[in-house]
């Protein structure tokens, strides 16, 4: 039960202590892309989004975009904007996490991974040894496939709950 606690749990990508991630000697952000950058089905960044992302650069973070979407949804949204991206990455096994520190030349305990699903993200990053922070997803729907994660993950928040593992509700 303990691989689905992030280390930090956030409403949004723009709640985040840089600061304190600097302080932690977190130079790398690995982020998933649909419900933690933008909504699942937006084609494009938000300038809201392309001004954290700029934020993030000019603080000195480097940061990898990790998503089991496929090339052409991530390509399309990374690719303007010069971002770099691993795609169809299976979280959450580990390889695409250690792609992308080896892309950002860090260590995984110079790394954070940043996500909206525990059963994807969250888990993947603790297994590989990240830290990790879970956001609220940024819309309240989802592709057909993370519909039926969502339901698994009501219940892992119910049981980590109730077993006191946290204190704080997803929904």
């Amino acid at each position: 039960m303990k691989k689905f606690i992030p280390n930090e749990y956030v409403q949004s990508i723009y709640d985040i202590d840089t600061a304190n991630l600097k302080e932690l000697g977190i130079r790398g952000i690995i982020t998933d892309l649909d419900n933690t950058l933008v909504e699942w089905d937006r084609k494009d960044a938000t300038d809201e989004l392309l001004n954290w992302l700029e934020m993030l650069r000019n603080e000195g973070f480097e940061v990898v975009i990790v998503s089991n979407n496929n090339e052409k949804r991530v390509h399309t949204f990374a690719a303007p904007h010069g971002l770099t991206f691993i795609h169809s990455a299976k979280k959450p096994f580990s390889r695409a996490f250690r792609a992308a520190c080896k892309l950002m030349k860090l260590k995984h305990e110079e790394t954070v991974v940043i996500g909206d699903q525990l059963l994807t993200d969250i888990l993947g990053g603790n297994r590989a040894g990240f830290r990790t922070i879970l956001v609220v997803p940024v819309a309240q729907t989802d592709g057909i496939l993370t519909k039926f994660n969502r339901q698994v993950e009501r219940r892992v928040f119910r049981a980590m709950k109730k077993k006191g593992l946290i204190e704080w509700d997803r929904e």
